[in-house]
């Protein structure tokens, strides 16, 4: 059972603002848990359309989890970190997260399946289980998966504040003369193509840091910092500034010299507390071989 007294957001209709304090749960188990009555505002049963009041006491009752009609899968992943609460991966490129329309399995959460076996937190629903944020099938790195429930809402609400923060290195199209900038763009669905994301005025805020990590003939290579986590917001901010990331398809022609496929995009560094102990938590994963091997190219010419 998770309390939740209100302090702010008055006004604001209960399905809203749970979604805004666990952002890792999806709208569509949120309005489950009203329908089937786990929510409750000062002992009552709500409904969605009720708005919140200063001084209201929020109870959620997040249910056991389903079985899960996934398989568990033996697919190689490099372990970064684990203990009984939390598993930190450095995803491989090429790698889907979640099963989805078209992946039914070959996934991470495969993988971590069968790792973790029967030890994932049930929040993020039937098909992610464990999942607390996500990267995209072309952007390897570091990415953390909750173990149990009392994690996995402790690292959303993290997520929330932006107390996590993420560090990545890419390889972008173009010689950036800055050495350092700030992009501060909104982001929203595109409205020329809905399964793109685009800077929109009526987006969300996003913003993206980066610096310049070194320069070479036609590419930089950059570490970016970002305070958003909107979908797909570095290689739409790069884009929009004219430096999209190399083997980019999405965003850009995607072609290269170096017969990259997807985005030469690296999640290297995370920085968070750790959801239980509270440990101060710093983790590293080292640039894919590709990656580096491209850059040694780049290097000797």
């Amino acid at each position: 059972m998770e309390k939740i007294k209100v302090t702010k957001n008055c006004g604001m209709r209960i399905d809203k603002f749970i979604s805004q304090t666990y952002p890792t749960i999806s709208r569509s188990m949120i309005q489950k848990l009203i329908d089937d009555n786990n929510v409750h505002v000062n002992g009552v049963i709500v409904k969605q359309s009720y708005k919140i009041v200063e001084g209201d006491e929020i109870e959620i009752e997040f249910p056991e989890p389903k079985e899960i009609d996934l398989k568990a899968q033996d697919i190689p992943l490099d372990i970064i970190y684990e203990d009984n609460d939390i598993i930190v991966v450095d995803k491989p490129k090429g790698l889907v997260v979640h099963p989805a329309n078209g992946n039914p399995d070959g996934t991470l959460v495969n993988a971590i399946m069968a790792i973790c076996k029967d030890s994932l937190s049930g929040i993020g629903g039937e098909i992610r289980p464990g999942i607390v944020h996500r990267l995209d099938k072309d952007t390897s790195g570091l990415l953390i998966v909750a173990k149990n429930d009392e994690a996995h809402i402790k690292m959303s609400e993290q997520i929330k504040n932006r107390l996590v923060h993420k560090t990545y290195i890419a390889l972008v199209r173009g010689v950036i003369s800055e050495n350092e900038a700030t992009i501060n763009m909104p982001i929203g669905r595109s409205n020329k193509d809905r399964k793109k994301m685009a800077v929109t005025k009526t987006g969300k805020e996003a913003i993206t840091h980066f610096k310049v990590l070194k320069r070479y003939n036609n590419y930089t290579l950059l570490e970016i910092k970002i305070e958003t986590g909107r979908t797909h917001q570095i290689r739409v901010h790069l884009t929009q500034i004219g430096y999209p990331i190399v083997g980019d398809y999405t965003y850009s022609n995607g072609k290269n010299e170096f017969g990259v496929i997807g985005q030469m995009l690296h999640a290297k560094k995370l920085e968070f507390k750790h959801p239980i102990t509270g440990k101060q938590m710093v983790l590293e994963a080292p640039l894919p071989k590709y990656f580096q091997e491209i850059l040694n190219e780049l290097d000797n010419r």
